[in-house]
């Protein structure tokens, strides 16, 4: 039977809902801050390595992680932070307390800005090497003729010629501000922290698979959350264009 706006209203009636909300654009915009940057500096760094075989060496090193299963990763982070684990370990060898790493909502989200960027900072890098090969070599020869430094280089050669590239993934990661993350938390997360790591995500995982399935209500959920995400993006890219970029449409 048809009914009409009654999943909508059970929604926004849920404080669950409105908490996961807000838990999602918590983390969120953290990985905005501390995460974003990331792939951007590293592939900045590989892009200034002399040697080309090191430099390949890097590369395959820090990309290798993606394609790893959050599943391996998660198994490698409890073994190494867990009370029992390698960390608390030496830290006991050392004569000094014992640390809960993974039941500490203090350390909760730095954990996943941590291993999220290593996981995937060096598959994200390829976007931006593959703008940094783009970049005319003319513009470093007139650089370097004008007695321009390495530093002065990339501040006025190699940034502004990133720019586009930089302004698109980040339309693009504003758009998704209220989506990723679930495989990660899924797997890190414990009863200890779990009213700090209920994302959307899981939110919507634990009211379709919780108990008896809902799919009226957890549907939704996610359009709601398609729609916010929509209007992120178009406010994103309005911004970008505004700021002096060309936004996702050129």
């Amino acid at each position: 039977p048809w009914c009409g706006w009654e999943n909508f209203m059970y929604v926004f009636r849920d404080a669950a809902f409105l908490r996961s909300v807000f838990t999602t654009l918590r983390i969120n915009v953290g990985r905005l801050i501390f995460q974003f940057p990331v792939p951007i500096i590293l592939a900045l760094l590989l892009n200034e390595c002399a040697g080309k075989r090191y430099k390949k060496a890097a590369q395959t090193i820090f990309t290798f992680p993606y394609f790893l299963s959050w599943v391996i990763v998660a198994s490698l982070i409890t073994n190494t932070l867990s009370m029992d684990g390698l960390l608390n370990g030496v830290l006991t060898a050392l004569g000094l307390d014992k640390v809960n790493f993974l039941g500490s909502g203090k350390l909760f989200a730095p954990i996943l800005y941590i291993t999220e960027s290593w996981k995937s900072a060096g598959w994200n890098a390829i976007i931006y090497l593959a703008a940094l090969s783009g970049i005319d070599l003319d513009q470093y020869e007139a650089a370097k003729l004008d007695g321009a430094s390495r530093w002065q280089m990339l501040l006025h050669v190699t940034l502004p010629n990133l720019k586009p590239t930089i302004i698109v993934m980040l339309v693009l990661s504003i758009g998704n501000l209220m989506t990723g993350g679930f495989e990660q938390i899924f797997n890190l997360s414990n009863p200890a922290v779990a009213d700090l790591c209920e994302i959307l995500d899981m939110y919507i995982y634990r009211v379709t698979f919780g108990s008896v399935p809902d799919f009226g209500f957890s549907m939704a959920i996610s359009l709601f959350r398609s729609v916010v995400n929509c209007i992120f993006l178009v406010a994103a890219d309005k911004g970008a264009k505004k700021l002096g970029g060309t936004g996702l449409f050129g």
